[in-house]
């Protein structure tokens, strides 16, 4: 019997056991990102709830910028949004509250055009049924007002308009070529979609046209959040917004500071033209 119980233990989704742990640490996790098209690069703080010391300061975050996930304690927070360069005391131009809940993951984004220019917390989502994946899309084209969202030639958002998020929807595991429609003007990129695993796709504009990113919210069972950027497979990789090069997972101008150590900032500006079927 013993044995038997250990064997059902071993057995337990990896999953489960990742969010248990997660949750009696009391960790949840946050990104930050600038999606807003017109708007200048920006310095981007959070605080934690009561301390006017910044957790994490993000500089120079230029549109289509996207931090990895970076585990926190769970509690209350803030996030404040000041102009390039402006000093730490100074007023921020926007601000927010977030509650990071243990086993959570959560995007606090820059969001909409500069006049109105809002920052939005979206809950992420880091489980999927059995043998799917999960995705969802953020539209941040401002040069298409409208899109349409398609995976392997279905309709998945058939309406996205601009500065919107989508919900998460199952679909099966596979390799799947996407495309962002808008008027004019396609984006079509080809990435894997592995079951367990949970994906962003964010709709950017591009030195030429639409460009989509796929951000992995989740890789898998038993992994935790990582933000990262799937380049996809096969094509031409395409450059980020205003960037000579395919995106970095350094910036130079947009070093992130933490208190206790440095993080990385990423770029995502990878774009995908591919004319092929699944």
């Amino acid at each position: 019997m013993l044995m038997a119980a250990s064997a059902l233990l071993v057995g337990m989704p990896a999953a489960a056991a990742s969010a248990a742990s997660s949750a009696a640490a009391g960790t949840g996790w946050i990104r930050l990102a600038h999606l807003s098209p017109n708007t200048p690069a920006v310095d981007v703080y959070l605080y934690s709830f009561g301390n006017s010391s910044a957790k994490i300061v993000l500089h120079h975050v230029a549109y289509g910028t996207v931090s990895p996930y970076e585990a926190v304690g769970a509690g209350d927070y803030s996030v404040a949004m000041r102009n390039a360069g402006a000093a730490a005391s100074s007023q921020p131009v926007l601000s927010t509250s977030v509650t990071v809940k243990a086993g959570k993951a959560y995007t606090v984004a820059g969001m909409g055009p500069e006049s109105g220019l809002r920052l939005q917390v979206m809950n992420d989502q880091l489980t999927t049924p059995s043998g799917k994946s999960e995705v969802r899309v953020i539209q941040a084209s401002l040069k298409q007002q409208t899109v349409k969202f398609t995976c392997g030639g279905q309709a998945i958002v058939p309406k996205a308009t601009f500065a919107s998020v989508s919900s998460y929807q199952a679909i099966p595991a596979n390799t799947w070529n996407m495309q962002a429609i808008g008027s004019g003007n396609t984006a079509t990129a080809r990435f894997k979609m592995s079951a367990g695993t949970v994906h962003t796709m964010v709709v950017l504009d591009g030195a030429s046209g639409l460009e989509i990113v796929n951000l992995e919210d989740a890789a898998g069972a038993g992994q935790p959040p990582a933000g990262a950027v799937s380049t996809g497979f096969g094509g031409t990789a395409g450059h980020g917004p205003g960037s000579p090069l395919p995106w970095l997972a350094l910036i130079g101008a947009g070093a992130l500071v933490a208190v206790g150590g440095g993080l990385r900032l990423r770029r995502h500006g990878l774009r995908r033209q591919m004319n092929n079927g699944i």
